[in-house]
């Protein structure tokens, strides 16, 4: 492998234009050489506009190439592990959208064939690069929450559902409603600067009560995904839950399409025995005492905030380069977390709590 990246990518929609293919296009490091989706004319209006000349509508023709060294893959979610596998088994570092799979054993095939195959794996963890997320992290890895016990985390819109109808509300390929969707997201983001403490059991509700609402959006990220009259909605578009922790943490859940509440809002909450802290969207505050005092301290950042999906693949290009013996985004965590996805979809449909 040269010190410049050759990267096929599979699935031209909506998530690779808008931030991956910024992200691979600006390094220096790496070089778009390949692209594929099923709907091969996407990806020939793409190749066509970056002057990319292999151009396919299998993925395995893409993979036949030797010379590239790492795939990217931004297909509808049930096609992620069946992609990653073949790729790492013919010897290219992945990158995948999330979430990491639609199911329990797909993702640990794809953490096992990493393993197998000594090449780099990572899944989009983009909520991790914000500034004020590595603040935090910063924070509590210096022990300033002193025991993180218990929190709160969820990213909830007033309306905002993509593609309606389309793959993204069409079980059989997304695997699930604004769990899988945003859940990923926000529990990572939680469990990370919990120190990654392995989950044991849940319990969770899910609901679909805006399935045949014809309302207008509030929300930017309802554009993602093709929407299709009279299509299939078969998803949940609210789930709650509570998810136990084997150090005795907990964690309480929810993440909706629509709901009817104020504004749309991502956030982590955190309760530690120093201090506790409020993320909400892309700010933060920490609770402490200070010389027997209450405190709020709410951190100024300087500078731009940063692309965090252009982040997270930097930082995926210099673990792949060897700068960075460090991932911070590891297959085993998208095991854990398709595991508490999945457990919560399983009690919803039991009524039961589901131990891992």
């Amino acid at each position: 492998m040269s010190t410049k990246l050759n990267v096929g990518a599979v699935g031209i929609g909506g998530i690779w234009n808008a931030v991956h293919a910024p992200a691979w296009l600006a390094s220096a490091d790496a070089k778009l050489v390949a692209v594929c989706d099923i709907k091969v004319e996407k990806a020939k209006a793409f190749a066509d506009k970056h002057g990319i000349t292999q151009v396919f509508a299998d993925y395995r023709e893409l993979l036949a190439i030797k010379k590239i060294d790492v795939v990217d893959i931004c297909t509808s979610n049930r096609f992620h592990s069946e992609i990653a596998v073949a790729a790492l088994e013919a010897g290219k570092h992945v990158f995948c959208e999330k979430p990491d799979a639609i199911n329990v054993s797909e993702a640990q095939r794809m953490a096992d064939a990493a393993k197998a195959s000594g090449k780099r794996l990572m899944t989009m963890r983009n909520n991790r690069f914000m500034r004020a997320s590595q603040f935090l992290k910063r924070y509590a890895d210096a022990g300033g929450f002193g025991e993180i016990y218990t929190g709160r985390c969820g990213w909830v819109r007033r309306r905002g559902i993509p593609g309606k109808g389309g793959w993204f509300t069409t079980k059989e390929l997304s695997g699930g409603g604004p769990l899988i969707d945003l859940g990923v997201h926000m529990i990572d983001v939680a469990i990370w600067l919990m120190g990654n403490p392995r989950p044991v059991a849940v319990v969770g509700s899910t609901y679909c009560k805006f399935a045949t609402l014809d309302a207008p959006s509030d929300s930017a990220h309802a554009a993602f995904g093709e929407a299709k009259l009279g299509g299939t909605f078969d998803v949940e578009d609210l789930a709650t839950g509570f998810v136990k922790f084997e150090n005795g943490a907990s964690l309480q859940i929810e993440f909706s399409w629509a709901s009817n509440i104020e504004e749309e809002l991502r956030f982590v909450e955190l309760r530690g025995t120093k201090a506790g802290a409020n993320l909400r969207n892309e700010s933060v505050e920490l609770y402490t005492e200070m010389h027997g005092q209450l405190v709020d301290i709410k951190p100024r950042f300087s500078g731009q905030e940063p692309q965090h999906h252009g982040e997270a693949i930097r930082h995926f290009i210099d673990v792949v380069l060897g700068r960075n013996d460090k991932p911070t985004i590891k297959p085993q965590d998208g095991v854990h977390m398709i595991q508490i996805l999945s457990a919560i979809y399983e009690s919803a449909q039991s009524g039961r709590e589901v131990r891992l």
